[in-house]
């Protein structure tokens, strides 16, 4: 999703965008990000610790994640899924629930089957500027980098 060479800033849209192409078909792709028993291998950076608390996979449906540091500091993520169009598209909003309500964001993710390997798209749409930019602050860009290398390692032993 996000490296350096595919990560782009759109501060007059409040948009962030991270692209990546993955050597795997779009089918599997879709299966490993979607698969709550598979999230915790790859979503966030990996000292943490992942647990998918809640996931209702249908549009309407809340997701809540639960990361762990190794000293036992817990930061929750949580949403509702707004648009789900198996294996190309989804929708959802995103909380980060430590910075408290009225900042959420919406994450459209798209994946785009190209000869046999999948281009995936993730835009955040932020509410306000100032929210755009205390994600950049917060060293976001590393964290969505170390876990698209984790969902890459993933595909492979999937593939």
């Amino acid at each position: 999703m996000i490296t350096p060479k595919n990560f782009s800033v759109n501060r007059e849209g409040r948009e962030i965008t991270g692209e990546r192409i993955f050597d795997a078909p779009r089918q599997l792709v879709w299966k490993l990000w979607t698969d709550p028993d598979l999230i915790p291998q790859w979503w966030g950076p990996k000292k943490y610790k992942t647990t998918v608390e809640k996931m209702d996979f249908r549009p309407g449906g809340v997701w809540r994640f639960i990361q762990q540091e190794p000293n036992g500091n817990e930061y929750a993520f949580s949403g509702e899924y707004r648009e789900i169009v198996p294996p190309e598209r989804l929708v959802y909003t995103f909380n980060f629930e430590p910075i408290g309500p009225g900042h959420e964001l919406i994450e459209v993710v798209t994946f785009e089957e190209i000869n046999g390997k999948t281009k995936m798209t993730n835009k955040a749409i932020y509410k306000t500027i100032e929210d755009l930019e205390g994600m950049l602050r917060s060293g976001m860009e590393e964290g969505a980098m170390e876990t698209m290398a984790r969902f890459d390692e993933l595909l492979r032993k999937h593939s």
